[in-house]
């Protein structure tokens, strides 16, 4: 027997909680207190509100078809990954455009083969969404199927090449030079990158903006204060995270971090050493995680627009399929630095 699909005002029943308020948070507007969003995101993983909701009939009523969206993914939205927010906002506005949206997850193996999903109906698909799959081998067959491709970030390096396909991204150079920048202006001198910066185009511009702050300031770029490594190696083991930190042959100033995640992590092995932040080291982040405002001290980081980036994409994704021949595009969305107590002196 079919399951039918789960809704927003399913996950408000279940939290006790108005549909309103459930729709603030999915969509990214009006303020929500933090205890009711972290509770609000848990139901809605447990009862697998990933599916479209029914679509919404508009007044001008929209035309209705059947083929679906394809959504592949490396690896299924978890916590507070990029895709909690960006989902169901991406879903919604398929959804009044009368199309429904499924998601995959595609195993190493498959990606490694460069092989669709063995139960994705390709006959049956009017477009597909790619969201965390980084392999540049996967993401050319994807642009080779004859179908509408959006991209969420891409490769290393991904602007530099010409796909066959569109390309949504956060604004990644300039948020990260506004931090970096920030930082040195609060007195540091020697400054160190976390992060593999080859994992995805987001890391790689990233570095780009670090880099780029650290010429303009007339610093020199020291690697050996850098934690490039691999992104299969264990980021989230403070232990590891120690031995590189022992390894290099001195403690610098602050460290910009590729994400909140690896900041968080850096933060704890930090602390491990004895370092006060942000008196004898400053930390930043990026991408916004909630966790940045509450950990101690709060982090700095760079705030993604993640829902408004999900209702960009499918509006993009909506005028691909409409107007197949026209320009492929390149988006990127403006990103906010957040400055908090790990950078203030």
């Amino acid at each position: 027997m079919a399951h039918r699909r789960i809704t927003m005002q399913d996950i408000a029943d279940a939290c006790g909680l108005s549909r309103n308020t459930v729709s603030k948070i999915f969509n990214g507007r009006g303020a929500v207190p933090e205890a009711t969003q972290q509770l609000v995101l848990q139901k809605a993983q447990e009862l697998g509100y990933y599916q479209l909701p029914e679509p919404v009939a508009e007044a001008a009523g929209p035309v209705r078809n059947s083929k679906n969206i394809a959504l592949l993914t490396s690896r299924m939205p978890a916590d507070y990954h990029f895709g909690t927010f960006f989902i169901p906002a991406f879903a919604e506005r398929l959804s009044r455009a009368g199309y429904t949206l499924t998601m995959y997850e595609v195993p190493p193996e498959d990606i490694l083969a460069e092989r669709l999903p063995a139960h994705l109906p390709l006959e049956q698909t009017a477009g597909i969404l790619s969201i965390e799959l980084f392999d540049r081998g996967y993401l050319d067959m994807l642009c080779t199927l004859g179908l509408p491709v959006i991209l969420v970030d891409a490769y290393a390096n991904a602007h530099t090449t010409a796909m066959r396909c569109d390309l949504i991204s956060m604004e990644n150079v300039a948020s990260t030079m506004e931090v970096a920048a920030h930082v040195i202006a609060a007195g540091a001198q020697r400054l160190g990158f976390v992060g593999d910066m080859r994992h995805c185009n987001s890391f790689y511009e990233r570095w780009m903006g670090f880099s780029l702050a650290l010429r303009e300031a007339d610093i020199p770029l020291e690697r050996e204060l850098c934690i490039l490594s691999n992104d299969m190696e264990p980021y989230n083991d403070e232990g590891w995270l120690l031995e590189q930190l022992h390894r290099m042959p001195d403690i610098p100033d602050g460290f910009i971090c590729a994400n909140d995640f690896l900041a968080l992590h850096m933060m704890a092995a930090l602390k491990r050493l004895g370092l006060a932040i942000p008196d004898d080291i400053m930390v930043a982040g990026f991408d916004g995680m909630p966790q940045s405002a509450v950990v101690e001290p709060s982090l700095t980081t760079v705030q993604i627009p993640n829902a408004d980036i999900g209702r960009m994409a499918a509006d993009i994704l909506l005028e691909r399929i409409k107007n197949p021949s026209r320009p492929f595009s390149s988006t990127y969305v403006r990103t906010t630095p957040v400055w908090r107590n790990s950078t203030m002196r």
